[in-house]
């Protein structure tokens, strides 16, 4: 099982779970901890090779990866804690394994709330993806990642999400970060389903205005899929809103699950 970490409020009946992106751990949720806990029981997961996770590569998780196993993972850790419903938070990539899991199991999921989410991969996307792949096992892979987290968040103000992202990577085997990287071969049929298909579940982007890779595409989706969807847009803020712009996002979100409940 995925390492986890409960912060418990014994007034409240209500779960957040918050699922990190790729290169990520669950600390990249240290300023929503304290005002989400005021609310809710907050949960923290590090998925596989992330995080607290990473010391149980050797013991598990040799198949290839995929978004279902993935999002099993954290199934398999709220019904071990007995979970029956819970509010999603995930930031970038974790916004796809909390879609694949509303794909699997919408009765599990009360709210989406999806923070620099990736429907739709780019053309500047689709280069990395292919810059990735050529030079995956020649360099080092903290090589390829400073380069993705610097294309994806290049201006000075997102510094701070790109360093925090960068230290977290150093924590990642070159066999993880392969293992992960490999996912992007079925990312673009997986994110063309999700653009499609509208789930019954009440769902909240929250994008930073500075996001422009990912940013154009949530845009189009939430006018298609507007009964069950809405967009918040962060100013002055780029692909990481939880790190950037920790009290807007955490304000917007407690109303969004408020407003759900």
């Amino acid at each position: 099982m995925i390492n986890y970490s409960i912060y418990e409020n014994k007034d409240s009946n209500q779960w957040v779970t918050f699922v990190h992106g790729a290169g990520g751990s669950s600390s990249i949720w240290f300023k929503q901890i304290r005002d989400f806990q005021k609310h809710y029981n907050v949960l923290l997961l590090d998925l596989r090779g992330h995080g607290s996770s990473n010391n149980q590569i050797k013991k598990a998780f040799h198949n290839k990866y995929t978004f279902k196993s993935i999002a099993n993972d954290v199934l398999e850790v709220i019904d071990h804690l007995k979970i029956e419903t819970s509010h999603f938070v995930g930031i970038s990539l974790g916004t796809i394994v909390i879609r694949q899991l509303a794909e699997m199991h919408p009765e599990r999921i009360k709210s989406m709330i999806l923070g620099g989410a990736i429907l739709k991969m780019n053309f500047r996307s689709q280069i990395l993806m292919r810059l990735g792949n050529m030079f995956k096992y020649v360099l080092p892979y903290l090589v390829l990642y400073k380069f993705f987290a610097f294309v994806i968040m290049p201006n000075k103000n997102h510094k701070q999400s790109r360093l925090l992202f960068i230290n977290e990577a150093k924590k990642l085997y070159q066999k993880e970060f392969i293992r992960w990287f490999k996912l992007t071969a079925e990312i673009n049929p997986v994110l063309k389903w999700f653009r499609q298909v509208e789930v019954n579940i009440p769902t909240l982007y929250v994008m930073g205005e500075e996001d422009y890779m990912f940013l154009p595409s949530v845009r189009k989706v939430v006018e298609k899929h507007y009964k069950s969807s809405k967009l918040f847009v962060i100013e002055q803020c780029g692909h990481v809103v939880n790190v950037e712009q920790p009290l807007v996002f955490n304000t917007a979100v407690i109303e969004f699950i408020n407003d759900t409940k």
